[in-house]
């Protein structure tokens, strides 16, 4: 709860800038943001939570039912921004409140009770941002650009970025102007899809941005008469949308990342499997392996997650997805890599749907879990793993597991695993179980008419 200096001070800055109206935003189990509108006359109410939802009412929130209480949405002030294309509005990441106390089941605060788990630890993620921009022309969705490249991967080409800096330009320039430190844009492998790469942050701050940065791109896209799709898989033969995340560990007192030998040294694992980061990393690296199934539940949330979790599928070329349960060094087959420009351990799987607070929540509970048992990984598997999918490599005896291959595969596994409750809450366990094996029942049960075209008259 915010003080009545702070609220007075935030509305005075507010009015300054021209603010006119509030949004204090939460998100329900998909990340998609919720909030009512408040005039800026309203802001000190807003600010000590006058706002009330009954969030039962949408989908994976829990307290279902017209006799249960509402919740209340009360803004983080520190989180405030300014909308960049409509000054007129400011924006302000927010946690539930129920009853006076925050609500288990809001995944900004799931996020947040994870992070005080980790104590002496700042956990920092940077997120690869990947998605589709698209046009509906004849009732189909085609690149915002003619693309020429009809059998050739449109990657890191400089004609078709140009082509579209009518989207990207004023994206850079909105992210700039909020201060997320941009480094680089481009065209993406997919015919019609960007990325765009920022810098890294505190797990609470950097899953506040990316929440803000998929309405800002709709907003964006929209204006251009286009749409920004966060679906992972628009198209069987072209490349998934990914959401890579970057993960790193920082001392709370010294400041300093704890997965940099400069600052930790190495030890015996470096020595054993000649990857130059510290045990510690190492440790992490085995949780996220030990609680790999749970983790995908959460970081490929939707039906459509698992077509882009694979080795090649109806593509050209291989998929450049993660499909086996291991690591490796600088490996872009492994569900994790240790980067060799980076000290942070890359998990490759999550995509763009995934809600972020979730994913970073059970991540940092994961990676700790192997901190406090020192666990082992095991040995980096630094080969093209895509042949030992496909069946090009002789399998080994050790072959490391598939990940999920299948949404319900991924919740048996989340289902399973003995961390979820204690790090996200029994309650929220079985919201989140109940919510997603209605949407496998919802979509992947349905009879398509491709497939009355290809098998009614075949069999």
């Amino acid at each position: 709860m915010h003080d009545d200096k702070l609220i007075a001070e935030t509305k005075r800055e507010l009015i300054g800038k021209g603010v006119q109206y509030c949004f204090a935003t939460y998100v329900d189990v998909h990340g998609v943001p919720k909030a009512k509108t408040c005039p800026i006359a309203s802001f000190e109410k807003m600010a000590r939570g006058s706002e009330l939802f009954t969030v039962g009412a949408m989908e994976g929130m829990g307290l279902v039912g017209p006799q249960e209480d509402e919740c209340a949405a009360i803004p983080d002030l520190a989180s405030m921004l300014i909308v960049p294309w409509d000054k007129r509005f400011a924006w302000f990441a927010s946690d539930l409140y129920y009853h006076g106390e925050p609500y288990p089941n809001c995944a900004r605060v799931l996020l947040k009770r994870a992070l005080e788990k980790a104590k002496t630890y700042v956990f920092n993620i940077g997120v690869e941002t990947e998605f589709y921009v698209f046009r509906k022309v004849n009732g189909s969705h085609q690149a915002i650009v003619d693309s020429h490249y009809l059998g050739m991967c449109p990657a890191y080409d400089v004609d078709q970025t140009l082509q579209s800096i009518e989207f990207l330009h004023p994206m850079v320039e909105h992210m700039t102007e909020l201060g997320w430190g941009v480094y680089s844009f481009d065209q993406e492998g997919g015919r019609g899809q960007y990325e765009f790469d920022f810098a890294y942050a505190d797990a609470l701050t950097m899953c506040d941005r990316l929440i803000f940065l998929r309405f800002m791109a709709k907003h964006v896209a929209r204006s251009l008469g286009a749409i920004a799709t966060f679906m992972p898989k628009p198209f069987s033969n072209d490349f998934r949308s990914g959401a890579h995340f970057n993960m790193s560990l920082a001392d709370k007192n010294r400041r300093i990342n704890v997965f940099d030998p400069a600052h930790n040294g190495t030890g015996d694992f470096a020595r054993q499997y000649n990857i130059g980061f510290p045990d510690l990393a190492f440790h992490f690296t085995a949780g996220l392996l030990a609680h790999a199934p749970a983790l995908t539940a959460l970081a490929c949330p939707t039906c459509n997650s698992y077509k882009g979790l694979i080795a090649q599928g109806d593509m050209a070329d291989m998929s450049w997805a993660p499909v086996l349960r291991c690591y490796g060094r600088n490996n872009r087959s492994a569900m994790l890599r240790l980067p060799m420009n980076r000290y942070c351990v890359e998990n490759r799987s999550p995509d763009i749907s995934t809600n972020f607070y979730l994913t970073a929540a059970f991540s940092l509970a994961a990676g700790m879990d192997g901190v406090e048992k020192k666990a082992d990984p095991g040995a980096p598997w630094n080969e093209n793993l895509y042949d030992l999918v496909e069946g090009r490599a002789k399998p080994s005896e050790s072959m490391p597991e598939r990940l999920p291959r299948t949404l319900i595969e991924a919740l048996d596994g989340f289902r399973a695993d003995p961390l979820v409750g204690p790090s996200l809450g029994e309650e929220f366990r079985d919201i989140y179980l109940r919510q997603k094996n209605k949407e496998w029942q919802r979509d992947f049960y349905k009879v398509t008419e491709e497939e009355r075209l290809q098998m009614m008259e075949y069999i």
